[in-house]
């Protein structure tokens, strides 16, 4: 997996995540659990949806 998420991107995807699982947590709903995909893609640096479209928000 090469890394294809920037140090911005990164940063909104943590906080994105942890904003939907905070509102999950607040409005007693599973659909926080959504939240996960943007935390997961930040802690990676890895996005598999930037993939078919050859996309890059790292620079370098």
């Amino acid at each position: 997996m090469k890394c294809n998420v920037g140090g911005v991107d990164r940063a909104l995807r943590a906080v994105a995540g942890v904003a939907i699982l905070g509102a999950g947590a607040w409005f007693k709903s599973w659909w926080g659990l959504v939240g996960l995909v943007p935390l997961l893609t930040a802690a990676l640096g890895w996005c598999p949806a930037y993939l078919p479209l050859g996309f890059s928000t790292k620079k370098g």
